[in-house]
């Protein structure tokens, strides 16, 4: 069952409260790998009274089942993994929304590479279905660095799924992109740098 824009709403706030907390409190180090900062987000996610207001449960580096596959000895080793899984129970259904985080730096080429790769990619092949990215910015400007991604995508003939920023009430850098597979994919871009 598709997600309401409310509860996608409130996750945003909650992931975009963490990032704040985050930035208020300086625990981390820029030399971090993104599954560190994701497990520290995660950490004030669960702390804020918002996620126990509205049952809301988070957790990080849930694997991704797919009961489709042929299963044997080994299998739950190669499962990929997502960075954030947040869940709710309505009446009778849990709804779950998936947040796919990648480290960027404005200077690194390999870094948004992979962003496009193992981020926009896992999305549009339906690895990851029902969420976002989130890019991690740990050194350079979001905006230079958001171009340099759309240069990379311009480059490989893929102009039709170029970021573009988009005004919203709870994330300061929002963007979208259009992909035929799945329409409308969201980024989140969380600026580490500014401390």
């Amino acid at each position: 069952m598709k997600l309401s824009e409310t509860y996608q709403n409130i996750f945003f706030r909650l992931i975009n409260d963490a990032y704040q907390t985050s930035m208020e409190e300086k625990r981390f180090k820029l030399d971090w790998d993104e599954n560190d900062f994701s497990e520290l987000l995660n950490h004030y996610i669960r702390q804020n009274p918002v996620s126990i207001k509205h049952r809301i449960f988070c957790k990080t580096e849930n694997k991704n089942f797919n009961p489709n596959e042929e299963l044997e000895k080994g299998y739950a080793d190669k499962l990929s993994r997502i960075d954030f899984v947040f869940s709710v129970f309505s009446k009778s259904e849990r709804h779950e929304y998936f947040m796919e985080a990648k480290n960027l730096k404005e200077s690194s080429y390999s870094l948004k590479r992979r962003y496009i790769d193992t981020g926009i990619g896992n999305f549009k092949s339906k690895k990851y279905q029902n969420g976002n990215l989130i890019g991690y910015l740990l050194e350079g400007e979001t905006e230079k660095t958001i171009i340099g991604i759309n240069s990379l995508l311009n480059k490989y003939n893929r102009k039709t799924e170029i970021l573009y920023p988009i005004q919203h009430k709870v994330i300061r850098n929002y963007f979208e992109s259009n992909h035929s597979e799945i329409e409308t994919l969201k980024h989140l871009i969380f600026d580490f740098t500014t401390i």
